[in-house]
């Protein structure tokens, strides 16, 4: 009996590594419960309407996208829709060759990690440069996110000045106010020399056309700033239908993702440079990214969909704590990525099929989020979609024995009668070693099994 990939990945963690990822998302859930229920008499309330705003814009998409994309281009962007990873990619390339643009600054957008755009303009020759500090740090160390919001939650101070001492940023010196003067000095300049400035979208409206961007170091307004191009890249769902949503929705992301009452950056673009407008982007390109989403939204996990990209059920997540974000293998870690990646990924990656089936189903995702996503359902949706497709899952054991014994009455009376001697079973006598190595991985309560039927037998006399 195998155990599962993320099994062995919590295993393999270095102590240092499992104490940051645990400690960062505990810190994240504590201030995240404490902000909630101080400011807000009934926040489940508001997660619920949340969550019943952005599952109408899923089950909607046919009609909001439309009345988007003529707003946006009503406010003087230009609109390209990219179905998959590679044309989302073509279409970045294609707007800066079409400029001669060799640099470009981002500002963090998970869907360009999700079609893998840095390695696509670096094998093309285009310098392609992260500016928040965590994905900055990520970036200098040939490393991937382990968090949504908190990219570097797996790496302390110390490793970051040792990165930082390896690429030339100065000697080693871990205070966090010197490693942030240090990451502002190598950047100031980038964004002075880049052509392109590349960001995520939280949120576009269809009302106004607004893009939404909300960051706590000022980067993206920076990546604005000096160059003369905004490239947006956002996935299909992250519409909202009405600017007055976003007063709901800013401050549900910000109390849920880091604890904040509010970012501390908040854009509203509604367009490239203006003709009365001194500074800014002179063109604005949005390219709304399918890449997966429509075949989600075909399927009884659409719900997914509403995900704002919060990260606040990786942080209450008792798998995330322990295996942290790499043991996912995809971007998007956590429970949410657990749903999501299968999802996204499809039967092109098979041995994703394992992600479902970390999680131990004890609902703390769906209590923390902020639009009220039932994580657990999903999750054992497609445990059953993948049993039924007959996908295999690395480490599941067979269950036909199982199936056969619960649905025998007499066999399953005398296994009850039975069970007592598992009390009694030293470990050292399992004969296979590999359920040996199950055992010692788990403490298996007292067996207590047929109480339940004489407590009933007791009661109907």
């Amino acid at each position: 009996m195998r155990t599962q990939p993320i099994d062995r990945a919590a295993a393999a963690l270095p102590a240092e590594t499992r104490a940051s990822v645990y400690d960062g998302s505990k810190s994240g859930y504590d201030k995240r419960t404490k902000v909630l229920f101080d400011h807000y008499a009934d926040p489940d309330r508001l997660r619920e309407l949340a969550g019943e705003v952005k599952q109408h814009v899923v089950e909607n998409l046919d009609t909001y996208l439309p009345a988007l994309e003529a707003r946006l281009l009503a406010n003087g962007a230009k609109v390209h829709w990219a179905s998959t990873a590679e044309a989302a990619c073509e279409a970045v390339h294609g707007i800066m060759k079409a400029r001669g643009a060799r640099k470009l600054v981002k500002a963090k957008t998970m869907v360009s990690e999700e079609i893998g755009l840095e390695d696509y303009l670096t094998k093309r020759g285009i310098e392609s440069l992260e500016t928040d500090l965590g994905e900055f740090i990520v970036q200098l160390d040939h490393d991937h996110p382990s968090h949504i919001i908190k990219p570097i939650m797996h790496k302390n101070r110390r490793q970051i000045a040792e990165t930082f001492e390896k690429n030339g940023l100065g000697a080693y010196d871990d205070r966090p106010e010197e490693i942030t003067r240090r990451a502002r000095g190598f950047l100031r300049h980038k964004y002075l020399e880049a052509d392109v400035g590349l960001t995520g979208a939280n949120f576009v409206v269809a009302e106004s056309g607004r893009v939404v961007v909300v960051t706590n170091e000022g980067n993206s307004r920076f990546c604005l700033a000096a160059t003369r191009c905004h490239i947006v890249l956002v996935g299909i769902e992250k519409i909202l239908p009405r600017d007055r949503d976003l007063g709901l929705f800013l401050n549900l992301l910000a109390r849920s993702g880091t604890g904040q009452h509010l970012t501390v950056y908040n854009e509203f673009i509604s367009g490239p440079r203006g003709a009365g407008q001194p500074d800014g982007p002179e063109e604005m390109h949005v390219i709304l990214v399918d890449n997966g989403r429509t075949e989600v939204l075909a399927t009884e996990c659409r719900d997914i969909l509403r995900c704002i990209r919060c990260g606040a059920c990786l942080n209450v997540c008792p798998v995330y704590r322990q295996s942290g974000g790499h043991a996912y293998r995809s971007v998007y870690p956590g429970p949410v990525g657990a749903v999501l990646s299968p999802l996204l990924l499809g039967k092109r990656f098979p041995e994703k099929a394992d992600l479902p089936k970390a999680s131990s189903l004890c609902g703390a995702c769906n209590e923390v989020c902020p639009v009220n996503i039932p994580i657990p359902d999903l999750l054992l949706r497609l445990r059953d979609r993948a049993h039924r497709e007959g996908v295999p899952s690395p480490g599941t054991p067979p269950m036909g024995a199982w199936a056969i014994l619960a649905t025998q009455p007499v066999a399953w009376r005398s296994a009850l009668l039975a069970g007592r001697a598992i009390n009694y079973l030293p470990t050292a006598l399992v004969p296979v070693p590999a359920l040996r190595a199950w055992e010692s991985k788990r403490t298996l309560p007292p067996w207590r099994g047929g109480e339940f039927r004489r407590w009933l037998k007791a009661r109907r006399k």
